[in-house]
């Protein structure tokens, strides 16, 4: 037990942190504005949370990025290795691969945080790639939000950028051999791709020594800079605008059904916060990922078969392997076969995605605002559009593993290149008519799992009825009877144990969370529920729909009349 002096001297702290607050508020007035955002609602709907995801991913990634920044030597100079991995013993290489090699064997959870890196930057581009999806196919980019899918393709192309840049840091034989292609592209640009190219590096490939230190630079303070700010940009046009959500009972074009920020929001995101972190850094720890002393150090001599690059940078790479061999010289220049797959495809893509938004609005003639979602099958063209991308940036990732599914389906190099060739095409034109079929289809068979859900909101009231608020019930009832839960048209049974159909009912009670379940009694009735609203006709076994009504619960004998 705490005495009188404790007590009062928690009094004492207690109300100098009071004043102290009231200090702050009188000056900077926070406190409306943050019982204003604590009043915040997002949607409850799972997708939602995948940007989240990425969030979270960014924040290891800086916190990982940090850690192994205190040990990365980013430096061209060569040394001879004598570290703890005997493979490598007395082997040439620079100190960037040496000081990479330390980090993953001699420094203390390196090896972790250096694979929990690697694990995040992936899931990272993931997140990002499927949150773009969700908001194409759902008309999330419409106006008034143009402004933050720019923001949202520019953060995907920075990130990818960042990505490869983290990913060549090592100087190990496969990053290396990246940079070669890289620098290769480059320099096809016309006019312009010699000079650049020998700028950035420094010089021929593989440069001067200072181009590791340019690399680290960018990688470590440029690009995560500009993604922080894209980020909070992104943040704050959500912020303002509003989230959008799906269609449903009870929400429009003018109201957000779901969640507050404070308690349940702020739960949930925390949560989520946890579990990545633990997946991320259980992956780390448990699977091996981009292990650079197997690859050795790179030699621009040595070359390594059945190599690919990062998920997110395979499709450069296949349309690099599945380009033709075309080439076009004319007035005394020549643009090499590089620049039409590294960088004329790469343009185009970037290009009709940042002019998307526009380019619905002409599609569709819809120039209005919108905050409730599109269902994809309620755009048939644009899901078809986008399932066509979807098979061929998966057709020319495939195509940048040939060597890896050649050995392994024992198909010639020549006659897989071929093969996705043509896929490229074939692809692409299949997957859009089959999504624009299934569209159709689903439109006319009104399926909608999102607007009719399974649950709802159960109230009870003084009297101990129950209400069923929100959501109109679709299901199959108990023991082969269906119930018309408080104040729904049963079919089969009105109310909760009322039978529509001559039927005496015998009412069962259930606990809160639950709707009260009437089961059919041919011939008496012990205790009755009656509900205002349903008409009880229809076939036993399913829930019916109606309007809502007040279910009550009846003593012995007959049960009571609906009204």
């Amino acid at each position: 037990m705490s005495t009188m002096a404790e007590r009062s001297a928690a009094r004492k702290r207690a109300k100098l942190e009071q004043q102290a607050l009231d200090w702050a508020d009188d000056r900077l007035g926070s406190s409306k504005w943050l019982r204003s955002a604590l009043d915040k609602i997002f949607p409850d709907h799972w997708s939602f949370m995948v940007g989240e995801i990425a969030m979270y991913c960014f924040v290891i990634l800086l916190a990982t990025g940090i850690y192994l920044a205190l040990f990365y030597n980013a430096s061209s100079a060569v040394v001879v290795y004598h570290g703890p991995y005997k493979a490598l013993d007395g082997q040439s290489m620079t100190e960037a691969y040496a000081s990479v090699i330390n980090i993953s064997f001699s420094v203390r959870a390196g090896l972790v945080m250096r694979q929990a890196h690697h694990w995040a930057a992936l899931i990272f581009m993931a997140a990002i790639t499927f949150h773009m999806g969700r908001i194409f196919f759902t008309g999330a980019f419409r106006r008034p939000r143009e402004i933050n899918w720019i923001i949202g393709v520019t953060l995907l192309l920075v990130s990818m950028l960042e990505g490869f840049s983290g990913y060549s840091l090592p100087d190990d034989l496969l990053s290396g051999s990246g940079l070669r292609v890289v620098f290769s592209i480059i320099q096809s640009i016309p006019l312009i791709g010699p000079w650049l190219a020998f700028n950035l590096w420094g010089g021929a490939f593989p440069g001067s020594g200072a181009f590791f230190e340019r690399l680290f630079l960018i990688h470590e303070f440029l690009f995560p800079l500009l993604l922080a700010g894209l980020l909070g940009g992104h943040l704050a046009i959500l912020w303002h605008q509003k989230h959008t959500d799906f269609a449903g009972p009870g929400k429009t074009e003018h109201n957000i059904v779901g969640s507050r920020l404070w308690p349940q929001y702020t739960i949930k995101s925390t949560a989520l916060l946890t579990f990545v972190a633990a997946v991320i850094f259980g992956l780390g720890g448990l699977v091996q990922i981009n292990p650079i002393w197997v690859f050795g150090p790179y030699e621009a001599a040595r070359s390594s078969a059945g190599t690919q690059p990062d998920w997110y940078v395979g499709w450069l790479d296949g349309a690099m392997r599945l380009w033709p061999h075309w080439e076009f010289r004319s007035f005394g220049h020549e643009i090499a076969n590089p620049f039409f797959p590294g960088i004329l495809l790469p343009g185009i893509v970037f290009t009709f995605i940042y002019a998307w938004p526009w380019l619905d609005k002409r599609l569709y003639a819809d120039y209005g605002e919108h905050n409730l979602l599109d269902r994809p099958r309620d755009k048939p063209l644009r899901t078809a559009l986008g399932v066509a991308a979807l098979f061929f940036f998966v057709d020319l990732t495939l195509a940048s593993a040939t060597d890896v599914i050649g050995n392994g389906l024992q198909i010639s190099f020549e006659r897989l290149i071929e093969i996705l060739q043509y896929g490229s095409f074939i692809g692409p034109i299949v997957g859009g008519l089959v999504a624009y079929r299934v569209c159709i289809l689903l439109q006319g068979g009104k399926v909608h799992p999102i607007q009719r859900p399974v649950g709802g909101i159960i109230t009870r009231d003084a009297r101990g009825a129950y209400h069923t608020l929100g959501a109109d019930h679709g299901g199959n009832g108990h023991g082969g009877n269906g119930h018309g839960g408080n104040g729904h048209d049963g079919n089969g049974h009105d109310g909760n144990g009322h039978d529509g159909n001559g039927h005496d009912g015998h009412g069962e009670d259930e606990p809160l969370e639950r709707v009260a379940v009437g089961h059919g009694d041919p011939g008496g009735g012990n205790g009755a529920s009656a509900a205002l609203g349903g008409d009880g006709l229809g076939s036993p076994g399913t829930f019916g729909t109606g309007t809502l009504g007040e279910a009550t619960s009846g003593g012995g004998g007959d049960p009571a009349p609906a009204e």
